[in-house]
């Protein structure tokens, strides 16, 4: 009981000696307020957001706080904010990343809601202020900011895709009805070689089929000559297509397929520089079944560096798999959490999923976990919540791999469990 009081005198001593600075974060300038422990304004500083901007911002600090220790909240210590949070961190600052919720639960708190860069910064400050304690360290690996950058980009570019093979979808379905049968993937290098070169039908009646046999035979080694005349036989049963401007028709299918066509090669590309850099990091989670070159990288890219998290359970929560307890009067139950990184939630939700799943030939894809899964559900759980069980028990497999950078292990206790 002493020692708890000493530390609490010693902590709010510590607080009283203290500068908390709260910074909000903009592409070209920043806002910074300075708070004392009473949540008094002390100063507010507005700046460039350049580097050469920093030390003049550090100096101005320094000036307002004077012999007082400062301690420095950004809301954007990944965007932004990068740049000035590794400029203080290299000078040996104290600097804590603020949830950006936090400051919006506090400028909702107030009876008078209003928004502009000065009050943002005051609350962020107010955060610092209460939460200094519990607040994540900004750190900043560079390989780790770089990965998610890479991811962000693929992911992009993915998006990009989807969206072109929408619209593909969308015109070869009024030039060719029955498209659909010709290969078994609208993107794959045959059927693009055939959109480019044949993007309606009027094309196919000016060759004949050993002709278009010849031009897509080098992009697809397997191509039988039968299966050109089977096409043909179904362009023949969908009747006459051809429609007004069809020549700016065809244009329009052409370039979508360039436009596919590249941003495949962009894909290949960073799949390419993902594969140089994740070695680097020392985690090796493409051992673990059901785990590829992307699902790494987005693992990696949402976690960073491992050791912020002092266990599973912490990692867990970060990403909101951990249940929440609501309860008042003494009464309440556990609820299923629906704040935390949501991006990293849904990446160990479909992991789960193809971890219990039954392959084709009705096997189980991974044996283990679908057993654990069916002892879930035999245990009274609902599917859902049986997921939940399985993902959650990736968290530690996967935590325990990062934190000691080896490879997967099959039944091998993690976290003092199976």
């Amino acid at each position: 009981m002493v020692e708890t009081l000493e530390k609490e005198r010693i902590n709010i001593y510590h607080k009283r000696n203290t500068c908390f600075v709260g910074i909000d974060m903009h592409k070209d300038t920043h806002c910074a307020v300075v708070i004392d422990c009473w949540m008094n304004k002390l100063g507010e500083i507005n700046f460039e957001n350049r580097p050469s901007r920093y030390p003049a911002f550090v100096e101005d600090v320094r000036k307002i706080c004077g012999t007082k220790e400062i301690v420095f909240g950004l809301e954007d210590t990944r965007g932004f904010g990068r740049n000035l949070a590794a400029y203080l961190v290299g000078r040996k600052f104290e600097v804590k990343h603020v949830n950006p919720a936090y400051t919006s639960a506090v400028r909702l708190a107030n009876p008078i809601i209003y928004k502009d860069d000065s009050y943002d910064a005051y609350c962020v400050a107010r955060v610092l202020r209460d939460m200094v304690d519990t607040l994540q360290d900004a750190k900043h690996e560079d390989i780790f900011w770089t990965i998610r950058q890479i991811v962000k980009r693929r992911d992009l570019i993915v998006k990009g895709n989807v969206m072109n093979k929408n619209q593909l979808h969308s015109q070869l379905s009024y030039s060719y009805p029955s498209y659909r049968k010709f290969f078994a993937m609208i993107d794959s290098k045959s059927a693009l070689c055939f959109w480019e070169n044949y993007p309606s039908p009027e094309y196919i009646w000016n060759t004949t089929p050993e002709e278009i046999y010849l031009t897509i035979k080098p992009v697809h080694q397997a191509l039988k000559i039968q299966r050109i005349h089977e096409i043909i036989s179904m362009i023949e049963r969908d009747g006459d297509t051809r429609k007004d401007y069809q020549p700016e028709r065809d244009f329009i299918v052409r370039n979508i397929v360039k436009d596919i066509r590249h941003n495949k090669e962009l894909i290949a590309e960073i799949d390419d520089e993902l594969r140089k850099l994740i070695p680097l990091t020392g985690y090796k989670l493409h051992t673990m079944p059901g785990i590829d070159l992307v699902t790494e990288a987005q693992i990696i890219s949402e976690i960073g560096d491992i050791n912020r998290f002092p266990d599973s359970d912490k990692l867990a929560r970060f990403m909101g798999l951990a249940p929440v307890q609501f309860s008042s009067a003494g009464k309440g139950k556990d609820q299923r959490c629906r704040n935390g990184n949501r991006a990293l939630n849904a990446i160990f939700h479909f992991m789960a999923i193809q971890m219990v799943a039954i392959s084709a030939s009705g096997k189980p894809r991974h044996p283990v976990f679908r057993e654990y899964f069916e002892q879930k559900v035999k245990e009274g759980k609902n599917k859902p919540q049986a997921l939940v069980c399985v993902a959650r028990r990736l968290v530690r497999i996967i935590y325990g791999m990062m934190k000691t950078k080896t490879e997967y292990r099959p039944f091998e206790k993690v976290d003092g469990k199976n």
